[in-house]
């Protein structure tokens, strides 16, 4: 199979998700008219927002294929609860969680299936953001992986930082995490990486957005020339309400621009978040 075939397929599962997607939020439609508590203008800006103080349970699941994966594929789900608390009057607590479950192709037809290591964010932030909204905080990395392909040995831990601007439909800014290794079980490689993730979110009522949110990631263990992994792309989300249930769902594809050896070329994203507004902190 041709890496013209195999992207074709990527975006033909794109174009899919996003068909899916705009049937699934046209029938989402609560009977009763939207509250402040649901409103899906005012949630769809709080869920661009990483430090939002916004209780949500996101489940993100990514399509990993072409590139050197050839006509294999690779499956990541990342469950990614999110947890606002109110410190004092002035500084919230958010606290974040990334669970990742992976599958990846192994020799002979076979396949790796299991736990990676979870990632533990904890971002301190004004309860009281104006326009641009800051928050920074400790960011942890466990050796919880189950199967060999994601086992690193690593406890690391390092410092995340967040920036949000809030201009008219638009929503910019970046997460930026650096993992330093601080015990390592010496066999396997070592967790010590840097993560960026820019966003820029383009709102157009209604609950509706144009996404760019790629996740960078330079590894500092990989061999020379293998560090970097970018993913250019884009997505269109949509936050609704379903049978009494706030919710954000979206689709979105990259192709990786820049990545190490063994790394797949294209990635599909589909994206569904359970959204609590009633238990904002204030």
């Amino acid at each position: 199979m041709t890496g013209h075939v195999i992207a074709s397929r990527v975006r033909a599962a794109a174009w899919l998700g996003i068909a899916l997607l705009t049937g699934t939020v046209a029938r989402a439609q609560s009977p009763a008219p939207a509250t402040p508590a649901t409103d899906a203008a005012a949630l769809a800006k709080a869920t661009q927002n990483p430090v939002a103080a916004l209780t949500t349970i996101p489940f993100q699941v990514n399509f990993n294929s072409g590139g050197d994966l050839g006509d294999a594929s690779a499956l990541n789900v990342n469950v990614q609860p999110v947890i606002p608390f109110r410190l004092t009057d002035g500084i919230n607590v958010i606290a974040r969680t990334i669970v990742p479950i992976n599958s990846v192709p192994g020799p002979e037809s076979t396949r790796f299936s299991g736990l990676g290591d979870v990632q533990a964010q904890v971002f301190f932030t004004p309860s009281r953001p104006g326009a641009l909204t800051w928050g920074i905080g400790p960011v942890f990395s466990l050796p919880t992986a189950t199967a060999a392909p994601f086992e690193t040995g690593t406890w690391a831990a390092g410092l995340g930082v967040v920036v949000v601007r809030n201009a008219g439909p638009f929503v910019i800014g970046a997460l930026v995490s650096q993992y330093w290794p601080v015990s390592d079980g010496g066999d396997a490689p070592e967790t010590h990486l840097l993560t960026a993730q820019p966003f820029v979110n383009y709102n157009f009522g209604a609950g509706w957005a144009l996404s760019f949110a790629p996740l960078i990631t330079g590894n500092w263990d990989a061999p020379s020339g293998d560090e970097w992994t970018v993913p250019l792309g884009l997505g269109i989300v949509r936050t609704t309400v379903f049978n009494g249930r706030p919710m954000n769902l979206g689709v979105q594809y990259y192709r990786n621009v820049e990545r190490p050896l063994g790394s797949p070329g294209h990635q599909v994203r589909f994206t569904v978040a359970l959204l609590y507004p009633q238990q904002r902190t204030r």
